[in-house]
């Protein structure tokens, strides 16, 4: 080999050395969160403000996208509905044909997420029975709201041509087509405040509305991971109102292949300093480490998070987590993880 060959040789291996230790590195790590304007990903930032190592939360499709990608190992972590993460699991519904993911696990659970439904104010729709004949954006597949849409038009007996338009446009694109007339009403399962519900309301004269009646109780009393929630009054301008409808939790999942060390490092950095997390968005305010780490969790829960919990004495030492942690929480400091 000459001189020359084995300058070249030595130059190209130290320009590539540096990018395969990073390709390799266990503590480099992203988080799938959803929309860009969404809470998801400012919760995603703020995951990653609380580690040590290299972590970066990466718009996305939303849940089920997320949930898949999990599954062929194409992120570390993803952000999904409690729901969603329930039909991977079980591999119904949108998993139906990739069947259970019996590697999926929980990290921990998030912020409630109701189920939202804003309409233009002359459009007519006064109650969920006014939906149909009207237009409405029910999100993009793969997303969470898409999911939940679709469940409760199966519960109210609703096909798409009950609707004079179906759109199926992701959640930051919505509420300006809500304010051109191009849809009467548009969908979003999302903590509150929100910045697109709150441009609707701002500028299309948009309106919350109650998510209720006969179907909605079915769909509650039927689904595990459904349950009944508010949208707080005054959060979109002192005229705004309490809303009635029922929702789901965001949750932390990963795969059982993800690196314990890093997911213990991870947990451990988001409950250190609990009140700097919670703060990231009103959301995240009302949260409790014994809601985090039971509620909406139907994977079981990855050993990094497990032996954090376990340390903490929120978990029994032995044993292990099948799933939905029922009856094992035992909860007299979480005061202190809480932050006082």
């Amino acid at each position: 080999m000459s001189q020359i060959s084995r300058k070249l040789r030595a130059l190209l291996c130290a320009l590539l050395l540096p990018l395969a230790a990073e390709a390799n590195d266990p503590q480099s790590v992203s988080i799938a969160t959803a929309s860009p304007d969404g809470v998801y990903h400012i919760v995603g930032r703020a995951i990653c403000r609380a580690v040590d190592f290299p972590c970066r939360a990466e718009p996305s499709d939303g849940s089920i996208a997320n949930l898949d990608n999990v599954r062929h190992g194409a992120t570390t972590l993803a952000l999904a509905q409690s729901d969603s993460q329930h039909f991977a699991v079980s591999g119904t519904e949108a998993f139906r044909d990739a069947g259970p993911d019996s590697e999926l696990r929980s990290v921990f659970s998030l912020h409630s997420e109701p189920f939202t439904l804003v309409v233009r104010r002359d459009a007519g729709i006064q109650s969920l029975d006014d939906m149909p004949r009207h237009s409405v954006n029910i999100g993009n597949p793969g997303s969470g709201q898409h999911g939940t849409m679709l469940r409760l038009m199966q519960t109210h007996g609703w096909r798409h041509s009950d609707f004079r338009l179906v759109n199926e446009l992701p959640a930051d694109q919505q509420s300006m087509e809500l304010c051109h007339g191009n849809i009467d009403a548009m969908v979003y399962t999302v903590g509150h405040p929100n910045a697109s519900v709150a441009q609707a309301i701002r500028l299309c004269n948009a309106a919350l509305i109650d998510v209720s009646g006969e179907a909605v109780d079915r769909l509650v009393e039927e689904t595990p991971y459904f349950t009944r929630a508010w949208i707080a009054g005054g959060l979109y301008g002192p005229d705004q109102p309490a809303v009635r409808t029922f929702g789901v939790r965001a949750t932390l999942v990963t795969s059982a292949q993800a690196d314990p060390e890093m997911i213990y490092q991870l947990v451990s950095g988001v409950f250190h300093d609990l009140l700097r997390f919670k703060a990231a968005h009103p959301a995240l305010g009302m949260l409790t480490p014994q809601e985090m780490i039971h509620d909406g969790l139907s994977a079981p829960l990855h050993e990094g998070a497990l032996r954090y919990y376990r340390e903490q004495g929120w978990l029994p030492k032995s044993g292990t987590a099948k799933g939905p942690i029922e009856g094992e929480t035992r909860l007299a400091s979480l005061s202190h993880a809480a932050g006082g």
